[in-house]
């Protein structure tokens, strides 16, 4: 079961995961949503065979569905508040 995160934190792991996906993105060339959408939609099977596209795939899925979920979570929450009493104030040192 996954404890339940601040809104805050989800910034921070979805930005984590944006760096990693970005990682899968400039070396294969296309955005993540492109990618997830043609991994379902079969197009990608012929890639397969292929031991490094195979792992970086799976992993790139995962990397994505995990950033999905945080997403929607982080929608859920700020749309149930008001943006100002989210917001962290930090001050600077």
């Amino acid at each position: 079961m996954c404890r339940y995160m601040e809104i805050h934190e989800l910034v921070v792991e979805m930005k984590l995961l944006e760096r990693r996906l970005t990682l899968y993105e400039e070396k294969y060339g296309v955005l993540s949503e492109d990618f997830y959408k043609a991994l379902f939609a079969g197009n990608l099977a012929r890639y397969d065979e292929y031991d490094e596209t195979r792992t970086d795939f799976s992993r790139w899925k995962g990397i994505y569905e995990t950033w999905l979920r945080r997403k929607r979570s982080y929608t859920e929450q700020i749309n149930q508040r008001e943006l100002a009493e989210t917001l962290r104030f930090q001050p600077t040192y």
